[in-house]
């Protein structure tokens, strides 16, 4: 991968890569968005002893979207979470092995990011159709299926990153194992 530490993406990247970026930035904006619509509940909640409506739902519905909007970025730039103790030893020696477990990995994600997918899909739909809302009518009310239709891009997305991960993964196998041979 071009560039090093904390690189965003390459310049002029694919239109994968900016839109797993592009995608990444939306998120760190909900953050910041999230974090200033908590504060402000905060602060009218101590200074005028009125809250902003809604603000546990819309944090509520906001972690998730934080999440499947930064996901995709997340792991295609390796920074995905993991416990390298036996793939990070297998990897550094270049056996076989190592990729053939770190594609195993993979494709284990690709699996469960489908299944989710699969699994969100007649909730969104639901929810579209029936214009479903979360909150008190009256006093806030939001639609859920922005929510439901991030969910399905980020699946999505990080499937399909996974998937990406496990070719150059079996890749590195054969090319390990033609060295080792």
């Amino acid at each position: 991968m071009a560039g090093g530490p904390g690189m965003v993406t390459p310049k002029g990247g694919s239109i994968f890569d900016r839109l797993s970026a592009s995608l990444n930035v939306l998120g760190s904006l909900l953050i910041l968005a999230v974090m200033l619509l908590i504060n402000f509940d905060v602060f009218g909640r101590l200074l005028f002893n009125e809250p902003l409506s809604g603000v546990p739902e819309m944090v509520r519905l906001s972690i998730v979207a934080i999440v499947f909007l930064q996901i995709t970025h997340t792991l295609r730039n390796r920074r995905f979470i993991r416990s390298d103790v036996l793939i990070g030893r297998m990897l550094a020696r270049g056996t076989p092995a190592g990729y053939l477990l770190q594609a195993f990995h993979h494709f284990v994600g690709a699996i469960l990011l489908a299944i989710i997918f699969y699994f969100t899909i007649d909730r969104f739909d639901r929810a579209w159709r029936i214009d479903e809302y979360v909150g008190t009518e009256g006093d806030f009310t939001a639609p859920v299926w922005p929510i439901y239709l991030i969910i399905l891009i980020g699946c999505a997305g990080t499937c399909l990153q996974f998937l990406m991960h496990l070719v150059t993964d079996i890749r590195d196998a054969r090319r390990a194992a033609g060295k080792s041979s």
